[in-house]
């Protein structure tokens, strides 16, 4: 299968169209909306599954085999806001609280941009580690972490320690995915089988549904592509391929699979508008909604989902030589 066979079908998979459609809906003004109910059950639906499923394959994997994939993607994801606060302030010129904001954005990771690669995976298909999930909740906490303290030594006090910490660490997203790994780890393979029917059969289903819903929302936010400048548009693309290059080679050195260096790279490459937003709305209030989240949610989460995957798959099949 070609690069371009990858493409096409990447971008007609049920995931992708019904993203297309949700973007289609808004701009020709449909009435279709979705009740935040829903999006809210689904967004708690996605989150427990995967949680769920990583700390089930948890429960079977030997430490010796997970210690290094593990402190790769730690260290990784608390590396990225650095070097994206730097190229944010030096060279796009944002201010030190926009900067820092940006880059908390890129240091996390999107759960949903990352469901969509294992989805992508089986679909061509090539295997993975089952503890891939955990990856998910080790990356998501430590680049918001960093790019708050890069604003706080910057700009003196940036609000309250406490209540940041609090937004992160209690926030749904977080408190999912690490107690779905918790239940999953006691449970192990055979607790989980109990509930397979619910959290593993309808999961693509489910994300088919959140992800119209993600069409939605982004379409909305296309008016501040313009605001926002050709230096944020490129810095959304550019940025997440060269991070998913870098997370591919640290994956391949940590020993992970061929699927396993794909999920490190998109993981890397992606960027979150879940935990950072809830977290920069408390500690960076002065920060720019327009700039980091057109960036993470206009301009990133739709190339990543996209031809985001098929090119970090290129890419992992260069660095493996498969």
């Amino acid at each position: 299968m070609d690069f371009f066979d990858l493409i096409r079908l990447n971008l007609l998979s049920p995931m992708a169209l019904a993203f297309l459609l949700g973007i289609v809906a808004t701009l020709v003004r449909s009435d279709l909306h979705f009740p935040d109910a829903l999006y809210t059950a689904l967004s708690i639906y996605l989150l427990l599954a995967i949680g769920l499923k990583g700390g089930a394959e948890l429960s079977a994997t030997p430490i010796a085999q997970l210690w290094a994939p593990v402190l790769v993607a730690l260290l990784f994801g608390a590396a990225i806001p650095v070097w994206c606060y730097a190229i944010l302030r030096r060279l796009g010129k944002f201010s030190v609280a926009d900067s820092a904001a940006i880059a908390a954005h890129y240091g996390s990771v999107s759960a949903v941009t990352f469901s969509a690669s294992l989805t992508f995976l089986e679909s061509i298909p090539m295997p993975y580690e089952g503890f891939v999930p955990a990856l998910v909740a080790v990356m998501e906490i430590p680049g918001i972490i960093v790019a708050l303290v890069i604003a706080r030594m910057r700009l003196g006090q940036v609000g309250s320690w406490r209540s940041v910490l609090h937004e992160v660490l209690t926030g749904k997203s977080i408190l999912l995915l690490f107690g779905g790994l918790v239940i999953g780890v006691a449970a192990g393979r055979e607790g989980f089988a109990q509930v397979t029917p619910l959290f593993v059969d309808p999961f693509k289903g489910a994300l088919t549904f959140f992800l119209l819903e993600m069409g939605m929302v982004a379409a909305r936010q296309f008016r501040d592509v313009t605001k926002a400048g050709r230096f944020l548009i490129g810095f959304g693309i550019v940025i997440p391929i060269l991070h998913g290059i870098v997370g591919i080679l640290l994956g391949n050195l940590a020993g992970l699979s061929p699927g396993g260096g794909m999920v490190l790279g998109v993981l890397a490459a992606s960027a979150s508008y879940i935990a950072a937003p809830a977290a920069v709305r408390i500690a960076l209030p002065q920060a720019n909604p327009g700039y980091y989240l057109t960036a993470a949610l206009v301009i990133t989460f739709p190339f990543n989902l996209t031809l985001g995957l098929p090119i970090y798959f290129a890419i992992t099949r260069a660095v493996y030589g498969i």
